[in-house]
């Protein structure tokens, strides 16, 4: 896994098989991250790398990160639901996400004509660490098994890219973790799956690489 910033532009995030290849995901975004990461630092936020993306702390706590998907790239805001969002700008990663709020770019005029938007975002969304809100958490639809929850706590990253599957394949996921009876084996199979869930793929999809 990439542990620095400087090597996420180069060759990813290094947790998926298209790590250090042209066909990474974050060379579909170049010019547009780098754009974000410019526009994210005026903001005055803390550079680090955590679970192998850029992430931007205030204080020590997370505010935001900057992602690279197959279809777009984004900023995640850690605490997105809390913010006014008086543009629309800003959509759930998936139809049971609680917390956290992504702001997509899909081209680097884009990225220009929002950068105020971005800033303004930015700057409530630190306004919002700094006055300590929290989120109430409501109770997942469907029964997280443990092992996942805790993987999701270690892994915004991979916990962003589960909800934004459909509400069908992330059914199919956590009813085959949850059926696993020993708690190392349902461990096993989320680490086994988390490449695939990183590139979007289902669990019974056709071209899953998942180990049977």
């Amino acid at each position: 896994m990439t542990t620095d910033v400087k090597t996420y532009f180069i060759d990813g995030c290094g947790r998926c098989s298209l790590a250090s290849t042209p066909d990474c995901k974050v060379h579909n975004w170049d010019s547009e991250l780098i754009a974000l990461r410019h526009i994210i630092l005026e903001c005055g936020l803390t550079e680090t790398c955590k679970w192998g993306v850029p992430c931007y702390t205030y204080n020590n706590t997370n505010v935001i990160m900057l992602s690279a998907y197959k279809n777009f790239c984004c900023i995640s805001f850690f605490k997105g639901v809390l913010i006014k969002d008086t543009k629309s700008l800003l959509v759930p990663p998936g139809p049971n996400s609680q917390a956290v709020r992504l702001l997509k770019f899909t081209d680097n005029e884009q990225v220009k004509t929002l950068a105020p938007d971005i800033k303004a975002y930015i700057f409530e969304a630190i306004e919002i660490e700094k006055q300590g809100l929290s989120i109430p958490f409501k109770k997942e639809p469907e029964p997280l098994p443990e092992e996942l929850k805790q993987k999701f706590d270690e892994d915004p990253v991979l916990k962003s890219a589960f909800e934004s599957l459909t509400p069908g394949r992330q059914r199919g996921y956590i009813l085959y973790f949850s059926g696993a009876k020993q708690s190392a084996t349902r461990l096993s199979r989320i680490e086994k799956c988390a490449d695939n869930i990183l590139n979007g793929i289902g669990l019974h999809d056709k071209y899953s690489s998942r180990k049977r």
